[in-house]
């Protein structure tokens, strides 16, 4: 929800100023309700707030503010199926109406656009479809306005008519009374509302599905802050709703056979997202925890919860002044880039769900903000989930798998993501995956769209006993979410290009092992080191704002002088013989190729074949692979916090004497190389020169 946006809404609000009392005029188009104009009720005294807002660094009264909040909560609802059942189940009536009410809603719309379609007025009629479409979505409730809030991001899905009218879903819904939202306010707090605040907007600045946003001046300490109000009655309209859809769920797994996935565990996930969205003190939690993984990174801004002005329904926060990020125009006027932003969202993202496993499932362009000052502002902490350890690195090392098209490992991948059980055989899977990602791997990572593949591993997925977890259809749901929204500003953006910078820097830096050994199988095929991956990753990795040289390959190195790194160490020597070699050859073809003619003629014997004893195609692989290595070199060398003094661990490594052992079989490598190269030229016939070159 927008609760913090000041473009798109007026904002109306009064001043409660001691002594004086005023009235308000009532803002176009909003219905005041009687609490609406308030006056102070005085100094501060014994009917001030039990307890105040505390500084941020009284960190133990702050978890004391936070513990009378949980208190205040304390009778919170949480998604119960049985409890559903038991009470909707003995309401047959209730539930057949509510199911007819949906039906009629839905069909007599799919008849519109059926006739629309057969008079060839589809076309014409969108805007109107669209605006009825919005209409039923609101009249349908909160359940099918989060539905309405999903397809507003996905352009690919829906004509830009739908996505304008469906995004008024995000924070433009129809408000409820002022004097409810005071009046649980005052419940809620236990205060007197002109004791809490000491201005209040008259009426909502924003309101969607669950509840609705006022502005306020908090009275003790006068910071600006964004007061959420819950919806009355809001559980008895969305328990009823997952009711229905729990039942449809049950029914399309039993005798729908074409969809594989367990689609009451998914509805029942996503029901869980939504009541716990319900209680604002388990939103507030999650804002602080979000803010203490990521509000980190300079450019991500995540709000303060002030505890003491919080409960289960009515939650306090700092305001933010912002844009939303589909307001393009908005955006560039002051002198920001959309793609800009996204694209700190999408690193915010892959940081959640690759990194730290807990992310934002609900980004929709009302929970996102540009700031003027150029920030990422995230909103609406109620829709969050987690993503397993082991699978954040089996997502990854799936990324690797794709690149290197080892599609038996790809399906091996699946067992770690918990989408097959460990006895399913993957054998099968293997060439419906070859014969996809052969043809979608074609394109460049800049050029693949993410939900063609996603669209396509769906079809691969559908085919196959797979079980989709539900953090998984959420993660989807976030990254095509943001894709969406940089739709709106380049129709050609791709979220895989904007990722691959994280993934790079995740493979060069990351310890972790299953990582690790992604990163040795990207860079090794048949015991030959593939140097242009490894540029590759460098280049992409220095693309990340947290690329550290420092870090890079420092886990292969730690694996290359362990107890379980003697098959590396062999593939390593071959390749350290290799570099080492071009180089010094490198360096004498220089130095022939530099020298003058009649010099040229008199080096090694007379040899009018040139310095070196080799063909042509042999010496330029040779200098191909020594400038590549420079090149190498100099990606980590230019690197913002590239320091000579990083190579000290690596010269410390190699004094221990795995590291010593490791250097004497290089250079004895090396010698032998060199002596057989010296030899087989020293043998040489000589003849007389017709060229200059080697």
């Amino acid at each position: 929800m927008a609760a913090m946006n000041l473009v798109s809404a007026g904002v109306h609000s009064f001043n409660l100023k001691a002594g004086k009392r005023f009235s308000i005029s009532k803002p176009k188009g909003c219905k005041l309700g009687p609490r609406a104009a308030l006056v102070e009720a005085g100094p501060r005294g014994d009917g001030s707030p039990a307890a105040l807002q505390v500084s941020r660094g009284d960190l133990a009264a702050d978890l004391q503010a936070e513990a009378r909040a949980m208190a205040r909560a304390a009778n919170a609802s949480v998604y119960s199926p049985e409890l559903l059942a038991n009470k909707y189940g003995s309401r047959p009536v209730q539930a057949a109406k509510r199911t007819l009410e949906i039906l009629v809603a839905l069909g007599s719309f799919a008849l519109q656009l059926l006739v629309d379609q057969r008079n060839g007025t589809l076309d014409r009629n969108k805007r109107k479809r669209a605006i009825e479409l919005r209409g039923i979505f609101t009249r349908l409730g909160p359940t099918f306005v989060k539905l309405g809030q999903g397809l507003s991001t996905r352009p690919d899905l829906c004509p830009p008519e739908y996505l304008e009218e469906l995004a008024e879903l995000q924070d433009a819904l129809p408000t409820f009374p002022d004097a409810d939202a005071f009046s649980c306010i005052e419940t809620e707090l236990g205060m007197p509302i002109e004791s809490l605040f000491s201005s209040i907007s008259p009426s909502p600045i924003a309101a969607a599905s669950l509840g609705q946003v006022y502005k306020a001046q908090l009275k003790y300490s006068g910071q600006t802050v964004a007061v959420k109000v819950q919806r009355p009655g809001i559980e008895e309209a969305i328990g009823l709703d997952f009711y229905l859809i729990r039942g449809l769920g049950f029914f399309i797994n039993k005798y729908v056979d074409i969809i594989t996935t367990d689609v009451i565990a998914l509805s029942d996930e996503f029901a869980r997202r939504v009541y716990q969205e319900l209680n604002y003190v388990q939103e507030g939690q999650n804002a602080r925890k979000f803010k203490k993984l990521y509000a980190d990174k300079e450019d991500i801004l995540v709000p303060d919860i002030y505890w003491n002005y919080t409960s289960g329904k009515v939650l306090t926060m700092e305001w933010v002044n912002g844009v939303k990020l589909n307001q393009q125009a908005a955006i560039e006027s002051q002198g920001l880039k959309v793609l800009d932003l996204v694209t700190t969202g999408i690193q915010c993202s892959l940081r959640q769900l690759l990194e730290y496993g807990y992310f934002h499932a609900d980004p929709h362009p009302g929970n996102l903000l540009a700031t003027p000052e150029g920030k990422l502002a995230f909103l609406d902490f109620g829709m969050m989930s987690e993503t397993p350890e082991d699978a954040r690195s089996a997502i990854v090392g799936h990324v690797v798998h794709m690149v290197n098209r080892d599609y038996e490992a790809m399906a091996r991948d699946y067992y770690a993501l918990d989408f097959l059980s460990t006895d399913v055989d993957v054998s099968p899977i293997v060439p419906a995956l070859r014969d996809f990602f052969d043809d979608a791997l074609n394109y460049t990572v800049s050029e693949l769209n993410f939900k063609t593949l996603v669209d396509g591993l769906g079809n691969v997925l559908y085919q196959y006993p797979f079980n989709v977890p539900a953090y998984y259809a959420l993660i989807l749901r976030s990254l095509t979410v943001l894709e969406g929204l940089a739709l709106y500003a380049d129709p050609n953006f791709k979220v895989l290009a904007a990722s691959y910078p994280y993934f790079a820097k995740r493979l060069l830096t990351d310890p972790n092992p299953y990582l690790r050994d992604a990163l040795i199988e990207l860079l090794f095929k048949d015991g030959r080191f593939r140097w242009n991956r490894l540029e590759d990753l460098l280049i992409e990795g220095r693309k990340d704002r947290d690329f550290s040289a420092k870090d890079a390959l420092q886990p292969v190195l730690k694996l290359l002088l362990g107890p379980d790194g003697e098959e590396l160490r062999n593939l390593t020597i071959k390749e350290a013989v290799r570099v080492t070699e071009a180089i010094i050859l490198g360096s004498v073809a220089d130095t022939y190729n530099s020298a003058p003619s009649f010099i040229q003629t008199l080096m090694i014997n007379g040899n009018g074949n040139g310095a070196l004893a080799m063909s042509t195609a042999d010496l330029e692989a040779t200098m191909e692979l020594r400038n590549q290595v420079f090149r190498i070199w100099g990606l980590l060398s230019s690197s913002e916090n590239f320091d000579p003094a990083l190579l000290q661990p690596i010269l410390q490594v190699l004094q221990q004497p795995e590291g010593r052992s490791l250097g004497g079989r290089v250079v004895g490598g090396v010698t032998q190389r060199l002596a057989a190269r010296l030899l087989q030229q020293l043998l040489r016939i000589p003849t007389v020169p017709t060229s200059s070159s080697l």
